[in-house]
């Protein structure tokens, strides 16, 4: 039988591979490459899941690859927009675009009757190279084109279709800014590119995510059907199981660490991968708190791990020249965690107004 890895190995084992265990100094643009991505519909939130993560990580870091073309705002897993490197992007939207065209489908299938997609892609295609738009100017400038036909639906068309980048200033620490776009070949330019494949996407997940089912790979990646993708590369692959008998299968030299490593407080940003990468999220989340950190209206609030795991949600609110981290705790803390939880908060402060500013630490 194949070794057993319980719920608390496997996070250790994700918390290593998603360097939550210990910050590490790597250069940005790695970490987000060996990430697969950050997924960024709050804006600052790539820039929390990086300083969680990295050593003496500052928002210009970011901010810079991002005006400089070197990493860029799109939809590609899960047809949601994530923060990738440029190369990245352009490699892997064409292996996830089976995930945008039937998110299209299920979303505008009424609209899509009878007209023509790919006249509607390409006269959108010309509209953002022109100029970069926003979803709303693109609609209605197609409307004039097809007037019987809803304006977000062929707003949406033309998303499914052409890679869409969101241009700066969005994106950039302390600025704000309208999602405006253009096509990803218009912003990037031409690059000299290796083809990824379906076999490298699943490699590269298991590296960042794994050990994990092919449910969690296909509820990362949003691909489905790709058990027989999977059993071809189980030559290279190890296999376990979890407590509940499902197979997990894993790539040989990832780091799989003893279930009783030591974990220190992170505050995680807003959206973080590890919440949303996984069919079966107890590995980092209780599903009693599910509630409160998924909302219904799409949101998935800022989290505190503590021990590894899920124990709490933050916010940060301004307020008469005062900035407060907001805490809410699931459970009661042991003196130690607290203290350390406490310490770990003021860094965060210190990233997010610097030692200068008036702050408030609140437990609510």
């Amino acid at each position: 039988m194949p070794p057993v890895l319980s719920t608390r190995a496997l996070n250790r084992a994700l918390l290593a591979r998603q360097m939550l265990l210990t910050r590490v100094n790597i250069p940005v643009l790695d970490a987000i490459e060996h990430l697969v991505g950050i997924q960024a519909q709050d804006p600052n939130a790539p820039y929390f899941g990086l300083w969680t993560r990295l050593e003496k990580f500052r928002p210009e870091d970011l901010s810079n690859l991002i005006q400089d073309k070197k990493v860029v705002r799109l939809a590609l897993m899960r047809s949601t927009i994530h923060l990738v490197s440029s190369q990245d992007g352009m490699r892997l939207r064409p292996l996830v675009q089976p995930v945008q065209e039937s998110g299209l489908k299920s979303s505008f299938g009424k609209y899509l009757t009878g007209l023509d997609i790919l006249a509607v892609a390409d006269a959108g295609r010309t509209l953002v190279e022109t100029k970069p738009r926003t979803f709303s100017e693109l609609g209605q400038l197609l409307g004039k084109q097809w007037p019987n036909v809803e304006s977000d639906a062929l707003a949406a068309v033309v998303r499914t279709m052409v890679p869409l980048v969101q241009l700066p200033p969005r994106g950039i620490w302390g600025k704000s800014g309208k999602a405006v776009h253009t096509s990803s070949e218009a912003w990037i330019g031409t690059l000299p590119l290796s083809k990824l494949t379906t076999d490298d996407i699943i490699l590269r997940y298991l590296a960042s995510f794994g050990p994990a089912t092919i449910q969690d790979i296909q509820a990362w990646s949003g691909l489905t059907r790709l058990k027989e993708k999977v059993e071809q590369l189980l030559p290279q692959l190890f296999i376990f199981h979890d407590n509940d008998g499902n197979e997990l299968i894993d790539i040989p030299n990832a780091p799989r660490p003893d279930e009783n490593t030591p974990s220190p407080p992170r505050f995680l940003g807003g959206f973080d991968n590890i919440l949303l990468s996984y069919a079966d999220r107890k590995r980092i989340i209780d599903e009693t708190y599910r509630n409160i950190v998924f909302t219904k209206n799409g949101i998935i609030r800022p989290t505190i791990l503590i021990d590894g795991f899920v124990s709490g949600i933050w916010k940060v609110k301004k307020e008469k020249g005062t900035v407060r981290l907001i805490i809410e705790l699931f459970k009661k803390l042991a003196d130690e965690e607290h203290n350390a939880l406490m310490d770990e908060a003021t860094r965060l402060l210190d990233f997010i107004e610097g030692k200068e500013s008036s702050r408030e630490i609140l437990f609510v």
